[in-house]
C-alpha cells in the first residue's frame, strides 16, 4: 500500500488492515475537501516562493481535474493506497512528476487532515442549520394551524392542565431554536484554521498563515500550533454535543407522537402507508418511524460520550486513536440529517383530533383553571383551591372547558412570531 509516511520499510499487513480501519470508507467524505485545502496551500507556498507562478497555474488546474472527478463521482480510492491524501497527492504526481511532490511542503498530514476535516464539520453543520430551519418553520405553521384546538397537558404521566397544539407544536420549535444556539456555537469552534501547525509544533518555513485562513474561509486561526492539535477530538465533541442537542428536542417529539398515536389517546394519526402493520394482528398501524427516530435520536446523543471517552488519557499531540473519531462522528452526522428529514416528511401528513377534550376523562383538566377564577372573583388562592378539592373528591365537580390564558409564551399568546426572530438570530453564521 502506498503510504505518505513509508521510509523504506513495509509494515505487515496484519498490522496496515488494522491501523486503517474503515478509513478508507469513511475518508471519501473528505476528498473534496483535501482538495479545496490543498489549492489553498498552494497559492500560499507560491506567496512565499516555495512555488513558481506556473507551477502553482499548473497544479491548481489539476486540482481542478480532480475536484471535478470528486464532484462528479468518478475519483476512486485506489487498493494499493492508504488513504484520500495520499490518493489526491499520488495522482498529481502521476500527472504532472515531481512538480505533484511539491504540494505537502510545509504542511504535515496532521494538519491537514485537520484542515479537511474542519472544513467538512462546517459543512455539516450549515447542513443540520437548513434543515432545522425547514423544520421550525413547519412546526411554527402547524402551531398557528392548530392554536385553538386544546390538547390536554400532562405531569408525572397524569392529566394535569389544559394545552393546546398550538403550544405543543410551537415548543418545539422554541426548542430547536435553543438548538440552534449550540449549533452556532460548535460552527464557531471548528472554524478556525489549523493550516501550518504542521505535525504539531509549526515549520520553519515563513508560512503565511493568515493568508489561508481567508482563502479557506475560517473565521481565525488556531494560533499555537500546539494548540491546533489540542483542537483534533475537541471540535468533533462540540460538534457531537451539538446535534446531540437536536437530537434531543426529536427524540422528546418522536416520543409524544408514538404516545399520541396510541389508540388509548388518539390525539393524531398519520395515513396508513405511513405506518407498519402486524405479521399478526391486522388492526395494527404502528409508529415505526417516530420509533426509529426516537432510538437514532439517542444513539446520536451517545456519540458526545464515546468522543470524550476516546479523547482521555493522552497527551498533547498527534496519537493514531483520533483516528477513530470519524467513526463515532461521520455515522452520526448522517443520521441526524435522516432524522430531521424524516420529521419533516411525516409532519407534512400529520391528522390533529379536534375533538379530544369532548371526553368526560379530561375533566380534571380545567381544576386548575377554576381555582383562578374564583381568586379572580375574591377568594383566597387556599380557600379556592381547598374548595375545589373537595368537589373533586366528592364527584360534584363541573368543569367549565374554557380558558382565558393571556400572557406571553401561554395558549392564548403563543409568540411564534418571537420564536421565528429568535431561530432567525440563532442561524446566522
Amino acid at each position: 500500500m502506498a503510504t505518505l509516511w513509508n521510509k523504506g520499510t513495509k509494515a505487515s499487513d496484519i498490522v496496515e488492515d488494522f491501523t486503517v480501519g474503515n478509513d478508507r470508507t469513511l475518508d471519501m467524505a473528505l476528498a473534496k475537501y483535501d482538495v479545496i485545502g490543498s489549492k489553498a496551500h498552494i497559492r500560499m507556498l507560491e506567496s512565499i516562493g516555495l512555488l513558481t507562478r506556473d507551477e502553482l497555474e499548473t497544479l491548481s488546474a489539476a486540482l481542478d481535474v480532480i475536484l471535478s472527478e470528486i464532484e462528479e463521482g468518478k475519483f476512486v480510492l485506489e487498493d494499493d493506497v492508504e488513504d484520500i491524501h495520499s490518493q489526491v497527492e499520488l495522482l498529481l504526481t502521476r500527472r504532472l512528476g515531481d512538480m505533484g511532490k511539491k504540494i505537502h511542503s510545509g504542511r504535515s498530514r496532521n494538519d491537514q487532515v485537520l484542515v479537511d476535516v474542519k472544513l467538512f464539520l462546517m459543512d455539516e453543520l450549515k447542513k443540520v442549520r437548513d434543515g432545522m430551519l425547514e423544520l421550525s418553520g413547519m412546526l411554527r405553521s402547524l402551531s398557528e394551524k392548530y392554536r385553538d384546538v386544546m390538547l390536554p397537558g400532562y405531569t408525572h404521566g397524569q392529566v394535569a392542565m389544559p394545552s393546546s397544539f398550538g403550544l405543543w407544536f410551537g415548543a418545539y420549535a422554541e426548542s430547536l431554536a435553543d438548538d440552534m444556539y449550540m449549533v452556532r456555537g460548535a460552527y464557531h469552534l471548528v472554524s478556525q484554521n489549523p493550516l501550518g501547525s504542521a505535525a504539531g509544533y509549526g515549520s520553519s518555513f515563513p508560512l503565511d498563515r493568515e493568508m489561508t485562513t481567508r482563502l479557506l474561509g475560517f473565521e481565525d486561526l488556531d494560533y499555537n500550533a500546539i494548540a491546533a492539535q489540542l483542537s483534533r477530538g475537541k471540535s468533533e465533541r462540540a460538534v457531537a454535543s451539538a446535534i446531540g442537542g437536536v437530537a434531543l428536542t426529536l427524540n422528546k417529539f418522536a416520543a409524544d407522537c408514538c404516545l399520541y398515536m396510541c389508540p388509548n389517546f388518539g390525539f393524531i394519526s398519520f395515513p396508513e402507508e405511513l405506518t407498519t402493520g402486524s405479521s399478526i394482528m391486522p388492526h395494527k398501524k404502528n409508529p415505526d418511524v417516530w420509533e426509529i427516530i426516537r432510538g437514532n435520536c439517542n444513539r446520536i446523543m451517545a456519540a458526545e460520550n464515546e468522543i470524550s471517552m476516546l479523547c482521555s488519557n493522552m497527551p498533547h499531540g498527534y496519537h493514531r486513536d483520533f483516528q477513530l473519531l470519524k467513526d463515532i462522528l461521520f455515522p452520526a452526522l448522517e443520521s441526524i440529517h435522516r432524522c430531521i428529514a424524516m420529521t419533516c416528511f411525516m409532519l407534512k401528513e400529520i391528522r390533529v383530533n379536534t375533538d379530544i377534550l369532548d371526553s368526560p376523562i379530561y375533566d380534571y383538566l380545567f381544576t386548575v383553571e377554576e381555582v383562578n377564577r374564583r381568586v379572580l372573583a375574591g377568594m383566597p388562592f387556599r380557600d379556592a383551591y381547598r374548595s375545589v378539592g373537595v368537589e373533586v373528591n366528592e364527584g360534584k365537580f363541573h368543569a367549565e372547558k374554557t380558558v382565558h390564558h393571556t400572557h406571553v409564551g401561554s395558549i392564548g399568546n403563543l409568540c411564534n412570531d418571537r420564536i421565528a426572530e429568535k431561530m432567525r438570530k440563532a442561524a446566522d453564521f
